[in-house]
């Protein structure tokens, strides 16, 4: 049920880029709006400089003030706003309605929405989605938002009773949705991650099953069969639920078959593509992927054939086991949004040379016992740079690995590779950890490894 926010106290907390694209779409919507930064670097006129020039949004950094404090009816809260802090807790015991970007965007949606979470393979799943989705409705019909790149609140307005949205959803962003009701959701897979941020796996887990809260029979969850959190949800899905997987053979959905995905429907086998003829994606992760995909935009109304047309030519997404190039002999590979274990573990499993492998970075309280076995012979040498990197020795070394050598800045972590590996290796860029602390996001991380090897001479 859509809301009225015409005249409505509005808090927006986060002055990136979902709480400009929150305040903006508030003021469309006749929202008295208040922009709230806490960082106390910042000034109210740094933050006014990044609203349009007819914003008449009060901007506040730094100490907010009592009595916005005590009038705000509803706030939303940027994704990066834990939902636990003082702030947060208070206004929602004075009877604020705590909400976040995502929600907001989907109050103004008047098309269908699919929408996709996992702890990896989201960004892949979701830009492979949004690519059918285009080749089917037209570029103008389709808007691929959230975790991915473009806010929600900055896309909704365009939409229309012919319109796609294709989001793909952090469990952050899922914390503060109320009404958010995609036709087509679906869990890529669930492993341990951010438990600095929600503490515990079980509420991470509901975190991320909270994408088909408003589901009914009526919609669809895309689920992964050999995923122990996702298969168990399949049993209390509210919505009807399509099995992808790349271990087991299905009755029923997307599965793989040698080196063929097939389609079951009451156990009547159709092959749809060969993973090594027809894919440019490397990896099982990407078949899991890909499949995701298929099922979700089939289920969407997009027929088969243009599905398949759409896989044939997509390319890997940037900074997720992305090959940059071919310097003296040795392949780079640039993984830098593998920042977890797990996400480590499918760019590892990816490899088929000897490896140079850079890890480490952030610590977001992961385990790392699981990505040191997986290294399984084909890591050479373990670079390791960032706040982790005492821990993740200390794990290797317990699992018997130690060819292990530090760099303290990433320019010497790059350099020492180039020197470990030789013809016929590859450098992997795949740290299982996030890039806070040395480098503003993962993407900068990205580009930079792929600037220091595009340097390089070949």
């Amino acid at each position: 049920m859509k809301k009225d926010f015409r005249g409505r106290k509005c808090l927006v907390v986060g002055s990136g880029i979902s709480g400009l694209g929150s305040a903006a779409l508030l003021e469309q919507m006749g929202a008295e709006v208040v922009l709230y930064d806490s960082n106390e670097k910042l000034t109210a006129e740094e933050i006014r400089a990044k609203l349009p020039g007819d914003s008449k949004a009060v901007c506040v950094a730094g100490e907010l003030a009592e009595e916005i404090y005590e009038t705000a009816q509803t706030v939303v809260l940027s994704p990066g706003v834990p939902v636990d802090i003082p702030l947060v807790t208070a206004l929602r015991e004075r009877g604020a309605q705590i909400i976040g970007e995502i929600e907001l965007g989907y109050q103004e949606e008047k098309g269908r929405v699919a929408a996709i979470t996992g702890t990896n393979g989201k960004t892949t799943t979701t830009t492979l989605t949004g690519e059918i989705m285009r080749a089917h409705l037209g570029a103008d019909k389709v808007f691929v938002v959230g975790n991915i790149g473009d806010p929600y609140t900055s896309e909704c307005l365009k939409t229309g009773e012919d319109t796609a949205t294709v989001g793909e959803i952090s469990s952050f962003q899922l914390e503060t949705i109320r009404d958010f009701h995609p036709a087509v959701s679906a869990i890529l897979n669930i492993t341990p991650d951010h438990l600095n941020r929600h503490h515990t796996m079980e509420a991470y887990v509901r975190a991320k099953e909270a994408i088909a809260m408003n589901q009914t029979k009526a919609d669809v969850c895309v689920l992964n069969y050999d995923n122990c959190y996702t298969r168990s949800f399949g049993e209390r899905c509210p919505a009807r639920v399509v099995w992808f997987s790349s271990a087991s053979k299905l009755e029923e959905g997307y599965w793989l078959k040698g080196d063929k995905i097939v389609k079951s429907v009451s156990g009547r086998e159709e092959e749809l593509l060969d993973i090594h003829r027809d894919m440019r994606l490397v990896g099982m992760c990407n078949v899991e992927n890909v499949m995701a995909a298929m099922a979700i935009a089939e289920e969407m109304g997009v027929p088969m054939d243009t599905i398949l047309s759409v896989v044939k030519g997509f390319r890997a997404v940037e900074h997720r086991i992305e090959f940059v190039a071919t310097k003296a002999g040795v392949d780079y590979y640039n993984d830098s949004k593998g920042t977890n274990p797990d996400a480590a573990i499918q760019g590892i499993r990816a490899m088929s040379r000897p490896t140079v492998l850079i890890g480490g970075g952030y610590d977001k309280q992961s385990e790392y016992d699981d990505w040191i076995e997986s290294f399984d012979g084909k890591v050479k040498w373990l670079v390791l740079i960032g706040q982790t990197r005492e821990k993740i020795a200390e794990c290797a070394k317990r699992h018997g690995f130690d060819r292990i050598r530090f760099a303290d800045t990433f320019e010497e972590c790059l350099k020492l590779c180039t020197a470990l590996a030789e013809k016929g290796d590859a450098v992997l860029l795949s740290p299982a950890c996030a890039s806070w602390g040395m480098f503003p996001d993962y993407e900068v991380r990205g580009r930079l490894f792929k600037e220091y090897v595009t340097g390089l001479e070949g």
